[in-house]
């Protein structure tokens, strides 16, 4: 037998009622220790092994690189393969993406060479004067550091 609207509404506030005064079912004992052992568990993690929000900045930044640049040599391995393994589309298809990359190495070539003519002309003792002048100022740096640090807690 079907029910009215009005019956099935009556009968959805009367089981509503019923429900809400049965006392709530308790937890098993061990059900806290287990959650509180598997959140442990799961703050032990290294990063590598938890979720992508819980990996460092650099970690993600690379790893979003790294996946730029695997869908970008899939996408250049299917346009090749479709060319036919023909090397003469693929450069003219992909040569102007990697102008960018062969100027910025043969600037990196020249700093190089500019960076290795100064070190070649520099004398020895100037050298290592001033490796000896760093360490000393680094060793300075310390020194002061605690220096202060005593002075500001021996306040206390």
């Amino acid at each position: 037998m079907p029910l009215h609207p009005e019956d099935h509404d009556k009968l959805e506030r009367a089981i509503h009622r019923t429900l809400r005064t049965l006392p709530l079912r308790p937890a098993p004992r061990s059900l806290e220790q287990r959650v509180l052992a598997e959140l442990a568990r799961r703050a032990a993690l290294p990063w590598w092994r938890q979720s992508f929000t819980h990996w460092p900045a650099t970690a993600r930044a690379a790893f979003l690189v790294v996946g730029i640049g695997v869908v970008k040599l899939a996408l250049m391995a299917s346009v090749w393969i479709m060319s036919g393994f023909d090397s003469g589309q693929f450069r003219s298809a992909f040569g102007r993406q990697f102008a960018w990359m062969e100027s910025g190495l043969a600037v990196g070539h020249a700093l190089a060479a500019c960076i290795e003519i100064v070190l070649r002309n520099i004398p020895p003792l100037w050298f290592y004067g001033g490796v000896g002048f760093v360490v000393a100022m680094y060793v300075a740096l310390f020194g002061l550091g605690a220096a202060a640090y005593k002075v500001i807690h021996a306040q206390r």
